[in-house]
């Protein structure tokens, strides 16, 4: 029964993905047809993200009142019920309404599982998971794109997408019984209860604040590639909306594919360096991106980007119950979700009106800026855990 309660997770990770990348593939159609400025995504994502890390913080109660599965149904439900209205919006301000529940729905569910596969599973499967919302995420512009270039519009795009994500919730309302066998690993590792633990006394563990802004950068650069991804291909590169609209989704294919075999490189290389090498990849698709004289080249730019950034995250969340115990790790879970989407709250704003009224030929520079930042963090943060291991275990 456990190994069916992990089929589970594995189809809440595509549902998790499939609304993330909708916005950044539709618009450059939404705009126009709406008439509002360029940068005005920013401020739909900026309400998205802000209403994820308001249900990211009450994660940890809502567990212990609900459970996992029941989180999980609900939170689905509710991005399905979004999208739905999204579906049926004419106008930015339906839009900006919709996109609370559109985020609501998000953070408690992304926490709660993360933290539930960090304590249970391997880490290859916490690849293999977040490789199944890569898959959502990669399905979601191609479905725009179709919808879009088949003359039915962006509305029927997200039309599309409710009506999937309402089929998945029919399918984890029945699957609660086996969250309900499944209730005592749900509360931590045998002999340890979960412990709740306040904003305050998170942020005085050692190297919580370096990790943090870790995960804040992580979530800047996904969100601002994702986002405006599509935009700078039609401003800068001279490519048509249309198409832009489906490339843009091979960064979510990259990072879908990446996470795949990044659950096989994780059996002989530790988090740490699966981080590191993403990073690395990261970095130099961004570089290339600045040189890259067409489609082709900047279509395996954004691969390149994408298979960099997939085993970072889960790399960081798997990495959770061993930097800050196992006991605070649903806590933890739940702050470092919302730096996540602080993130995406602010930096989608902000890299929007770069764009718009200064440049967007600098959207690489900004993608560079939070890898390296990232990276200098990790680095710092990995010595000190090591140094403080050391010590630790020195003393026993």
């Amino acid at each position: 029964m456990f190994q069916m309660l992990l089929a589970v997770i594995y189809v809440s990770f595509i549902s998790l993905g499939l609304p993330d990348s909708l916005l950044g593939s539709a618009w450059p159609s939404i705009y126009q047809e709406l008439n509002v400025p360029v940068s005005y995504a920013g401020i739909i994502s900026m309400i998205i993200a802000g209403c994820t890390i308001i249900s990211s913080l009450c994660c940890d109660r809502l567990v212990r009142r609900l459970g996992t599965g029941g989180i999980t149904a609900i939170s689905v439900g509710t991005t399905a019920a979004a999208l739905m209205g999204f579906s049926v919006s004419h106008s930015f301000s339906a839009l900006c309404i919709w996109a609370v529940p559109y985020g609501l729905g998000a953070g408690s569910v992304d926490a709660c599982l993360n933290n539930y596969v960090a304590l249970h599973y391997k880490a290859r499967h916490m690849n293999w998971l977040h490789c199944f919302w890569g898959v959502g995420a990669s399905i979601g512009p191609y479905i725009m794109g179709a919808c879009l270039t088949e003359g039915a519009g962006w509305n029927s795009g997200y039309r599309t997408i409710a009506i999937i994500q309402i089929v998945l919730t029919a399918v984890l309302v029945f699957s609660l019984p086996l969250w309900k066998e499944n209730t005592p690993a749900q509360t931590g590792t045998a002999g340890q209860q979960a412990e709740h633990r306040g904003i305050q006394q998170l942020l005085t563990l050692p190297g919580a604040k370096p990790v943090l802004t870790a995960f804040f950068c992580y979530c800047s650069l996904e969100s601002t590639t994702g986002l405006w991804g599509a935009v700078y291909m039609v401003m800068q590169k001279g490519i048509a909306k249309e198409t832009a609209a489906r490339l843009i989704g091979l960064f979510y294919l990259g990072i879908t594919a990446g996470r795949f075999l990044s659950g096989f490189l994780s059996i002989r290389l530790n988090s740490k360096n699966m981080i590191r090498l993403g990073q690395a990849a990261a970095c130099t698709g961004i570089i290339i991106l600045f040189f890259s004289p067409g489609r082709i080249i900047t279509s395996i730019d954004f691969i390149l980007i994408g298979l960099g950034c997939a085993p970072i995250y889960p790399g960081l969340l798997h990495q959770t119950p061993e930097r800050f115990g196992k006991e605070t790790s649903q806590s933890m879970m739940g702050i470092q979700m919302a730096c996540a989407y602080v993130g995406s709250t602010f930096t989608p704003p902000a890299a929007g009106f770069i764009v718009e009224h200064i440049s967007v030929s600098l959207y690489p520079v900004l993608l560079l800026i939070f890898v390296v930042l990232m990276t200098v963090l990790l680095e710092w943060s990995n010595r000190n855990h090591s140094s403080s291991s050391g010590q630790t275990q020195s003393c026993t």
